[in-house]
């Protein structure tokens, strides 16, 4: 048993300590709070508390668990909302009121609650680390596939089916003279990653049913995205959507050091919030993770490892998993501040030198994977973290970092936030890396132009980036009428297509097939327009076009309707330049 030496906010230094390893969990003072060490000399650690330190006194006795900060996993985590270090916020509410009390113990999963295991594994069957051994029906939407814990191996010999609680043995297994109990509860250190047996190539698509992100800029099953963005901009609004329309199946949301307003939306309306494919409560497939501003800061630098490490639980699995990390920003200002605090050597903006490694280390837990064990199956984590540099300034070390390990940038601008155009993403700075991985697999699925228009629009929205510094000289009337012919096409591609309202039950996501009929619609339109100006057509009779009118309501088409309805547009772009084309024939 240590004692207390020296006390500095959230970091303590414990003395007699012999024996203490790095990352051991401890237990702080009277109240028994909990802590991490961080440094160690001689007999001397330094230790990270994730709870109010005030109130401590040197000579207060310092316990050490001799294990590292691990999460319990099993039945339960779906539909739950955890801090930072895994502590059920609704249980510590009812015990301590709105804010979480000093020294609160309260269980991760419910220990009491029986689930009615079914077996997928017989006696006399070889099993190993990873298998499915069996199943549980954990929400109406998931199920729990009950794996035997990594480094455990034997013959079975005990499995039935019934209803168990977490911790009772549901299997036993015979390695040799060695008799192994299997419980449902698990428990992982969460600064390890978990194993797997292969890692696979990014070449499926995570499709968000965002226009912008499936068509300009994808990002693939298993894949990693930053959105940096200023405050206003929408990140948080974006990654609700990916958690709502993504086609991931199990979602995790770690909120680590947002203000405490924006995280009380969040807590709020996941609850409300409808899975649009089966019409259940979608946190049903959701685990949330709240740290706040005004929480413990050292519990805000444990709240990723925890969501990730939870992440990599349902991967293995066999499950497609979403991770949103908001923010990664608040995540390195907690470990400046703990750096500080150990009177470690700053690096740039005083965050500590190892900022780029632990980034690295967090967007390389994400991947798409063959997992260890039997059955063979398939598994992804695709990680997306926000970043919120000061004044939306992307230069500065955090965002730099992320952007050198993620392969999608998703590029907020405040200024198209501020003429409400949503998502706010900025097609001119963004871009994916997973393009070309990708391209194969979307003209296999959707079609075969599928690339080719994306390239035509990019180019066309880089034209109009160009003639907008001549139309703010001498203004759009000066242009040839064939560039005004440019001009409009672009403005259908942001209005029409890029703009989505997620206050839409229509428009607020968008299957590809409908992604791209939309885009080859406008396309065909510009590119019909541009041989009539050739002709002599003027573009005021092009613009009058009832087609015209057809393409700016194409947002509004039910997805059953889409494909007969957009065709008929395609059709009538033509028709009806046809005749026009006849008219001017004729004067």
């Amino acid at each position: 048993m240590g004692e207390l030496l020296r006390i500095v906010g959230p970091v303590v230094v414990g003395e007699k300590m012999a024996g203490a390893k790095m990352y051991d969990v401890v237990k702080v003072g009277k109240e028994r709070l909990i802590g991490e060490i961080i440094k160690i000399s001689h007999d001397r650690a330094t230790i990270q508390v994730y709870e109010d330190t005030s109130g401590l006194r040197p000579g207060e006795p310092v316990e050490n668990t001799e294990m590292p900060l691990s999460v319990e996993l099993g039945p339960g985590l779906l539909e739950s909302v955890y801090d930072g270090i895994q502590r059920p916020l609704n249980e510590i509410m009812a015990k301590s009121g709105s804010f979480i009390a000093r020294g609160v113990v309260a269980s991760p999963i419910d220990k009491k609650k029986k689930w009615a295991f079914s077996p997928k594994a017989k006696k006399g069957d070889v099993v190993s680390g990873g298998d499915i051994i069996g199943e549980v029906q954990e929400t109406e939407l998931i199920k729990h596939m009950i794996m035997v814990p990594h480094g455990m191996k034997g013959e079975i010999a005990e499995i039935s089916k019934g209803s168990y609680t977490v911790e009772e043995t549901i299997a036993t297994l015979k390695d040799g003279k060695e008799r192994h109990e299997v419980k449902m509860l698990q428990k992982w250190e969460v600064r390890k990653p978990r194993p797997c047996a292969e890692k696979m190539p990014p070449n499926t698509p995570l499709i968000t049913g965002q226009r912008i992100l499936d068509t300009f800029f994808p990002i693939s099953k298993g894949g990693t995205a930053a959105i940096p963005g200023p405050f206003g901009s929408g990140k948080t609004v974006c990654q609700q959507n990916l958690a709502k329309y993504s086609d991931a199946q199990i979602i995790v949301y770690i909120g680590c050091g947002e203000r405490g307003n924006e995280m009380t939306e969040v807590l709020t309306e996941f609850p409300e919030l409808l899975d649009p494919k089966s019409k259940k409560p979608l946190m049903q497939r959701t685990i949330l993770i709240a740290n706040t501003s005004n929480m413990p800061v050292a519990a805000r630098e444990a709240s990723v490892y925890t969501g990730i490490t939870i992440a990599e639980y349902y991967r293995d699995m066999g499950y497609d998993v979403a991770l949103m990390a908001d923010s990664t920003s608040r995540w390195a200002e907690a470990m400046r501040e703990i750096s500080g605090r150990i009177e470690e050597m700053p690096g740039e903006e005083g965050y500590p030198p190892y900022l780029a490694r632990r980034l690295a280390e967090f967007y390389e837990r994400a991947g798409r994977i063959i997992c260890a064990g039997s059955p063979e199956r398939n598994g992804s984590i695709s990680v997306i973290g926000a970043v919120s540099p000061p004044g939306g300034d992307v230069s500065e070390p955090v965002s730099q970092n992320t952007l050198r390990v993620t392969k999608v940038f998703w590029a907020l601008d405040a200024k198209l936030a501020q003429r409400r155009h949503f998502p706010a993403i900025n097609w001119l700075k963004s871009y994916s890396l997973y393009t070309g991985t990708l391209d194969a697999t979307y003209a296999g699925i959707v079609a075969a132009d599928w690339s080719a228009n994306r390239a035509k629009a990019m180019e066309l929205l880089q034209k109009e980036a160009e003639l907008q510094e001549i139309v703010q000289l001498v203004g759009p009337d000066a242009l040839p009428e064939k560039e005004q012919a440019t001009l409009d096409a672009t403005r259908m591609i942001r209005e029409d297509f890029l703009q989505q309202s997620a206050f839409s039950e229509i428009d607020a996501s968008s299957s590809l097939a409908k992604q791209h009929l939309m885009l080859k619609a406008i396309l065909r339109f510009h590119e019909r327009a541009a041989d009539a100006i050739d002709l002599g057509l003027q573009l005021k009779a092009i613009t009058g076009l009832n087609v015209r009118a057809q393409i700016a309501r194409m947002k509004e088409i039910p997805e059953e309707e889409a494909a007969r309805k957009l065709n008929s547009i395609i059709s009538g772009i033509d028709s009806e330049f046809d005749k026009a084309m006849e008219g001017q024939v004729r004067k």
